[in-house]
């Protein structure tokens, strides 16, 4: 009896320090994914190159600019500039400029990647050779992005590349130039000007 009441308790420390374990890499992955998710997103702005590769069905690369609520992409057949108020897009090199709400799900391209509510996710980190690779997991019911997996340089804490999981499908994205700060604010602001021969399509309220 004696025995199996030492057994009993070792295996019971033993769960616990397992689990303390876990807790700790998850509040460990959390705090840097938010770290990360600061650079990009924050007030001082960011900007990185990206490569995109979808099932290997779809492909495109680009440039974005990130800077709180405002984003801006550019890519070889489109372009968007959200200033945190509207968003104008210009889709497969028309002559049509398309006009939506801000926080409109049909504007956004890529500018919703970052865009994630840190309470619907669980964390894990591990030691890469490239740096340390993020998981992030969606809790049960949370729609849209299932799972995220960032690898971020070991030194600098910048993105490297990104696999995210939407459904069943795998978009890989590489992503190269990174730099975080010294974004301006008037590079988010939508140059009617240069646009004037061109169709406006109002699609706010939508």
């Amino acid at each position: 009896m004696r025995t199996k009441l030492i057994l009993g308790l070792l295996l019971m420390l033993s769960f616990l320090g397992m689990q303390a374990q876990e807790n700790a890499n998850s509040r460990q992955a959390r705090k840097m994914f938010e770290e990360v998710l600061y650079k990009i997103t924050g007030p001082q702005g960011s900007t990185m190159h990206y490569n995109v590769n979808i099932a290997s069905i779809y492909k495109t690369e680009g440039t974005i600019w990130y800077k709180g609520k405002k984003s801006r992409y550019l890519s070889k057949n489109s372009k968007a500039w959200n200033d945190g108020v509207s968003a104008y897009v210009i889709k497969n090199n028309k002559k049509e400029v398309e006009i939506y709400d801000a926080d409109s799900p049909k504007q956004s391209r890529f500018g919703d990647t970052f865009k994630l509510d840190p309470e619907n996710y669980t964390y894990h980190i591990a030691a890469d050779p490239k740096g340390y690779l993020l998981t992030l997991k969606s809790k049960k019911g949370v729609k849209g992005m299932k799972e995220l997996r960032a690898l971020i340089d070991k030194s600098t804490r910048n993105p490297i590349q990104l696999r995210i999981k939407v459904a069943f499908v795998w978009a890989n994205v590489d992503v190269s130039n990174f730099k975080s700060g010294g974004i301006p604010d008037d590079l988010f602001t939508f140059p009617r000007g240069q646009y004037k021969d061109y169709e406006m399509i109002d699609r706010r309220g939508e």
